[in-house]
């Protein structure tokens, strides 16, 4: 077993943005997955809104994420046989919203893709298969958001209408929102930034916030 975090400890206040940056390699896509319960931690504890995720198995796992957790990836992780918005209307239903495929439609209107509701991941380009994504995440309104590289995959101007479209989105909904990421310029937009070195906050970091 490879170790990849090593005595992390993190606080993250309630509607904050944090950032989370870091050379390849440094466990910020890990402690992402960990935080949301998508990966379980060898030790320590994980609490997110009240609850100890440590202690959860897999179906109260899925439940938790289910009502609070939204997720956006770098390679969007579409299903390719739904359309737009039955990629969206999926995470309501699960979650046993009637008004599934009602919200799933207003929320890819918010995202500028009303128009392409009908239409299916390959017929679609990187830009918009993000938005979409981003809207499937949103959609159930969750209290935390997280986002792996969200704009790792796209050109500089649709980088830039995801970004707004993420910070704009989450402010709106009050998630709580973490994100992994290369780009300077997306961390500055971030309440705060915590930098990774070797599965340690890098210990100049740590040092200054110990002052």
């Amino acid at each position: 077993m490879v170790e990849i975090l090593h005595g992390i400890t993190l606080d993250i206040p309630e509607g904050e943005t944090l950032g989370l940056v870091g050379p390849s390699g440094s466990g910020k896509s890990s402690l992402l997955m960990i935080m949301g319960g998508l990966e379980q931690a060898t030790s320590g504890t994980v609490m997110a809104l009240g609850q100890d995720l440590t202690q959860m198995d897999e179906d109260q796992l899925a439940r938790f994420r289910q009502g609070n957790l939204g997720v956006v990836f770098q390679r969007f992780h579409l299903i390719p046989t739904m359309t737009a918005l039955e990629n969206v209307a999926t995470p309501l239903e699960l979650a046993g919203n009637r008004a599934a495929f009602e919200k799933a439609a207003e929320m890819l209107d918010k995202v500028g893709l009303g128009h392409r509701a009908d239409h299916y991941p390959a017929q679609m380009s990187g830009g918009e298969q993000q938005r979409v994504a981003l809207a499937r995440a949103l959609a159930p309104e969750p209290r935390i958001l997280l986002a792996d590289e969200p704009t790792g995959n796209l050109d500089g101007a649709n980088g830039q209408a995801i970004t707004d479209l993420l910070f704009g989105l989450s402010r709106e909904h009050g998630a709580t929102l973490v994100l992994v990421t290369h780009a300077p310029e997306l961390a500055a937009l971030c309440d705060r930034t915590i930098h990774l070195r070797d599965g340690h906050i890098d210990p100049d970091q740590a040092a200054r916030a110990a002052e």
